[in-house]
């Protein structure tokens, strides 16, 4: 069965609030999607999302440049992916992709819509949105067959 739902975020902090629900929530290699255009909140869902493993939220940054950060220390890894620059699904597996599904953390993927054939069955999918009036949105489809929004 899949789960969906859509929750207003009223501000960036409400972004980022959003976040340690998630981390807590998070079992070992689990992977959350987080889908959405450049500005709509992708790295600070990602930094409430370390804060919730115990992972310090100030020292995420966004993955652009090195495609992966690696976050230990929490009580699960954090791994950050970018795929915005990648081109082709080959350099995703390159960067040792499946490995890090492997390694019993908690796999946080930014543009993950790019390679969504590379996600595993069960991954959250969240897309974010922002809306004319400035109010963010976020949508999850979570499931085993859930998809890409």
């Amino acid at each position: 069965m899949i789960h969906a739902e859509t929750i207003a975020l009223t501000s960036l902090e409400a972004t980022r609030a959003l976040g340690p629900r998630l981390g807590q929530a998070a079992e070992p290699s689990a992977v959350i999607a987080l889908c959405g255009g450049l500005g709509v909140g992708k790295t600070h869902l990602t930094k409430g999302i370390a804060s919730g493993l115990g992972v310090d939220p100030t020292a995420v940054s966004s993955p652009t440049f090195s495609l992966v950060q690696e976050y230990p220390g929490g009580r699960l890894p954090l791994f950050h992916f970018d795929f915005y620059r990648l081109a082709a699904a080959d350099e995703v597996l390159a960067i040792g992709w499946d490995e890090y599904l492997e390694a019993g953390g908690v796999c946080v993927v930014e543009w993950a819509d790019r390679f969504p054939s590379l996600l595993p069955q069960g991954t959250q999918w969240w897309q974010l949105a922002l809306s004319p009036d400035g109010t963010r949105h976020a949508s999850l489809q979570a499931g085993p067959a859930a998809a890409p929004p």
